[in-house]
């Protein structure tokens, strides 16, 4: 380890102290525990005899789907958190609209992909058991299964999630955005019910998948309107951008974990440590002494806590808004209310 790198670790335990231990306690292992802001509870045995088969066959399909396209893995991530983030997980992000004004037709959703394999399984749950497993319970089975498929953790998905009655374009906008600092980002998660810690970690979900050009012109090209880049961002990582986004490319995709974008692993926080993260909301998290300690556990201690976490705070993110009793209904189709 590089002599730099240990003064600077040396330097935050300092500012950090004691107090840090306490502020990352996520250590509930009774999935009935993480319950934030909701008024009932899941399961992980819900369906019992209603639906005996109800992870194998989400699973089934899931692989189906993601071993001819493994980019979906990261796709049906980012919609799981897309529907939790907006009215709770409730599904309520699958729902169409023929007027074009639900959750999916937001600016931040419409670059969302996958919508096909969630009613792949929901329909192969219908022939099952009808009218007992909620979409809602698919997305949240779908985006487990399809991480664990490209070697990613496999986390606990209790069940009994009912489904959504509204989508509103309006909503999305609780989303946390990609130009958002570190402090927004926060308030966004805490909203939620969900902590510093989970901040971070589930921003680490940025080791797979890819975004566009679009997101970061700005950044890389006229950051203060004189045409700069960044000065949070390397130099060098800026030149790359630039050789693969031209100032007129909005669409051209780029990979968010730049080292191993189709591959589940810590590379995320070795990025954002070398001043390579993407997005602003990625590079902000230097900028927190909490987020900014649990990088450097990750990218220069090598603690390898990662997947653990990031396994916890998926399952924190499952309970969020939750619907459950007779709170909203089963939705036959996915994509409309009964």
């Amino acid at each position: 380890m590089a002599l730099k790198n240990v003064l600077a670790l040396v330097v935050l335990l300092g500012v950090v102290g004691v107090s840090f231990v306490k502020a990352y306690d996520n250590s509930e292992s009774n999935p009935e525990r993480y319950n934030p802001g909701t008024t009932g509870n899941l399961y992980n045995d819900y369906y019992g005899n209603k639906c005996t088969n109800v992870e194998e066959i989400v699973r089934n399909v899931t692989y189906q789907y993601v071993s001819a396209n493994p980019t979906l893995a990261a796709a049906l991530l980012r919609m799981h958190f897309h529907d939790c983030f907006v009215r709770g997980c409730d599904g309520s992000v699958l729902i169409k609209s023929p007027n074009n004004d639900a959750e999916r037709d937001a600016v931040p959703n419409l670059t969302l992909r996958g919508y096909e394999v969630v009613e792949a399984a929901k329909a192969a749950l219908e022939i099952a058991c009808p009218g007992v497993v909620s979409c809602a319970d698919v997305l949240a089975l779908v985006a487990r299964d399809a991480v664990f498929y490209i070697d990613g953790p496999w986390w606990p998905v209790p069940l009994g999630r009912r489904d959504g009655r509204i989508s509103n374009i309006s909503d999305a906008n609780s989303l946390p955005s990609p130009f958002a600092n570190v402090e927004t980002l926060k308030k966004n998660f805490a909203d939620k019910g969900l902590n510093t810690k989970d901040l971070v970690v589930l921003s680490g979900a940025h080791t797979i998948g890819v975004s566009s050009c679009a997101l970061i012109n700005r950044r890389i090209y006229n950051f203060t309107g004189k045409g700069d880049f960044d000065p949070a961002m390397d130099p060098n990582y800026v030149k790359i951008l630039k050789e693969r986004c031209p100032p007129t490319d909005f669409t051209t995709s780029v990979d968010m974990d730049p080292t191993s974008a189709d591959k589940f692993d810590s590379h995320y926080f070795d990025a954002v440590y070398q001043n390579k993260g993407l997005f602003i909301s990625d590079s902000t998290l230097l900028k927190d002494s909490y987020t900014k300690f649990y990088i450097l556990q990750q990218a220069v201690l090598n603690l390898n806590t990662f997947n653990d976490d990031f396994l916890d705070s998926m399952v924190k993110l499952g309970f969020v808004g939750i619907l459950t009793g007779d709170q909203g209904e089963i939705r036959n189709k996915c994509d409309r209310i009964n």
